[in-house]
């Protein structure tokens, strides 16, 4: 019994010194090793990914404006048609008789019209003619007045022979007769002519009415012509033709059916008109909306070619949202060229969009970026002006550039090295009176002096070269984010560093130079004691004993 309980406290013991020797130590550098990679320079292409579906460019649905019965198809699914082209007929039976009595109708308009123009005619040569009338009829009048006026002289003279005794009573009553008798034909003149203006008043009257018979003819006429015309595009709108060049897609009708307008055409053929150029509708995301431009270039695949990758570019993006189960998208437009046809409409496009590519920049693992320390901070450390050992890291790393990019001349160089050392004076002084923001002023405002001073050292050529060099180091505040990697300090512990980032490609990110951030940094990516990597999830597992077996 002792000897067992001796074996047992043995065994105890030994279950808890192994327990001690191999239970985590709270993120010892000797517990594991930490994984490193360095910053280099390179590419990067960022790049949407989405869905959409080929569409063709233009799409004409064919309909028809009449209701009928479709006698004939001259077209199918495939079919290559030209503008105008007939494509499909209607019955035309009923259309045609209409179309004949519209003509018979108009023919008699024709005939009728002529019989009336024939009376205005007639009318207007019995005007003509009692103006002649009235014209004879007036000269008759004036010479019966002149021989009115004769007898009345020669009555005169023998009244005044009669008086003196030395003329005849038969030639004075003679003589009054004559007076008498041209006396009365004068009156018969005036008479005859008034008679005949009357008439032709009569005949003006005739003349107006045929006027407006001819006139009511040609209306009438008009009105028939026009009747036809509406018949017979009704007669030609019984031949359903293409209107526009291109390719059959979709055929909705057959022989023998029926086809109804009565409030809308029904639809019966699709037409794309020109397959050679399509366009795929992409489903963009509202988040990656705001990094497409008209322009970028767009790789995509197709299931039907899955070893097969094609070209195009986004030439919109459409303004009208669409909201599904509370996902919002916007349909990007990508212009395509289809010269040999592969591609059909309504093939699944799975659509690559090159939103941004960068080439010979700072990029970082995108590892170094998830790498969280065991037990480290959760929150970025604040961004804050380089100072003092950092700072004069970054400056000399700056300036390598500058003389390696810009070769300056050598007394360029001289004023270059004068300005940096001035640089180092100034960032000694103290600003523990400041508040962040202004230390980051001040910052700001030393590093814009700075580059000024560069700048006016530098001839036109290499300050363009400055200037570009100057510009990948002041990108667009929307471009970039911040975000956070971390270094191993001289203990081999990791420290974190705020950094800002740019676009990534999935495997980098681009980063913005910084006073410890330059080219072949060694970046924490991995390793390191356990549960160094992030977790999945925010509640790990229960801490468990040695396993000794």
């Amino acid at each position: 019994m002792r000897l067992w309980m001796i074996g047992a406290g043995i065994g105890a013991a030994a279950l808890a010194a192994g327990y001690l020797a191999l239970r985590p130590t709270g993120g010892v550098a000797s517990d594991a090793a930490y994984r490193t990679a360095a910053i280099d320079r390179g590419q990067i292409t960022a790049s949407v990914r989405a869905t959409g579906t080929l569409t063709p460019v233009t799409t004409v649905v064919v309909g028809s404006m009449l209701s009928g019965q479709v006698v004939e198809i001259l077209a199918d699914y495939n079919s290559q048609v030209k503008a105008g082209q007939i494509v499909a007929r209607l019955n035309s039976d009923q259309i045609k008789t209409r179309r004949d009595a519209a003509a018979a109708d108009l023919s008699q308009a024709k005939a009728d019209l002529v019989v009336k123009r024939a009376q205005l005619e007639r009318a207007k040569v019995a005007r003509t003619k009692a103006d002649s009338t009235v014209k004879d009829l007036e000269a008759q009048r004036d010479r019966t007045r002149a021989q009115l006026a004769d007898a009345k002289r020669t009555f005169d003279r023998q009244n005044e022979l009669f008086t003196r005794g030395a003329g005849a009573q038969q030639s004075l009553d003679s003589a009054r007769t004559q007076v008498e008798i041209q006396t009365a034909t004068l009156a018969s003149n005036e008479a005859q002519i008034a008679s005949l203006k009357a008439e032709i008043g009569g005949l003006d009257a005739d003349i107006s009415l045929a006027e407006g018979q001819v006139q009511s003819g040609e209306a009438l006429i008009a009105q028939r012509e026009a009747k036809l015309k509406d018949i017979l595009i009704d007669l030609e709108r019984t031949d359903i033709r293409s209107p526009v060049d291109g390719v059959v897609v979709q055929r909705q009708v057959n022989l023998g059916q029926t086809v109804a307008a009565s409030l809308s055409a029904p639809e019966l053929f699709q037409i794309a008109q020109d397959l050679h150029v399509i366009d795929i509708y992409a489903n963009i995301d509202e988040a990656d909306v705001g990094r497409l431009k008209a322009g970028q270039t767009v790789s995509f695949s197709v299931n039907a070619y899955p070893n097969r990758s094609f070209q195009g570019r986004v030439e919109m993006v459409r303004l009208g949202a669409q909201t599904i189960q509370n996902v919002v998208t916007y349909t990007g437009v990508v212009r395509v060229q289809n010269r040999d046809l592969a591609l059909l409409p309504g093939m699944t496009a799975n659509v690559q969009i090159v939103t941004d590519d960068r080439q010979d920049v700072l990029r970082v693992p995108n590892a170094a970026l998830r790498f969280r320390p065991l037990g480290g901070p959760t929150a970025l450390p604040a961004e804050a002006p380089t100072t003092r050992g950092g700072g004069n890291r970054a400056a000399g790393a700056l300036r390598e550039r500058i003389e390696e990019e810009v070769q300056p001349t050598p007394e360029q160089k001289q004023a270059i090295a004068a300005i940096f050392a001035e640089r180092r004076g100034e960032g000694r002084r103290p600003i523990a009176g400041l508040s962040e923001e202004e230390r980051r002023a001040a910052f700001r405002a030393a590093r814009d002096e700075m580059r000024s001073k560069i700048a006016a050292v530098l001839d036109p050529e290499r300050r363009a070269k400055f200037e570009a060099l100057m510009q990948e180091g002041r990108p667009a505040a929307q471009d970039f984010a911040p975000g956070r990697v971390y270094i191993l300090d001289g203990n081999g512990q990791p420290k974190p560093v705020a950094v800002r980032l740019g676009p990534s490609d999935g495997a980098f990110t681009q980063i913005v130079p910084a006073a410890e951030i330059i080219e072949n940094t060694q970046v924490v990516v991995g390793g390191g004691p356990r549960g160094a990597e992030p977790a999945p999830a925010s509640r790990g597992p229960a801490p468990r004993g040695p396993r000794l077996f």
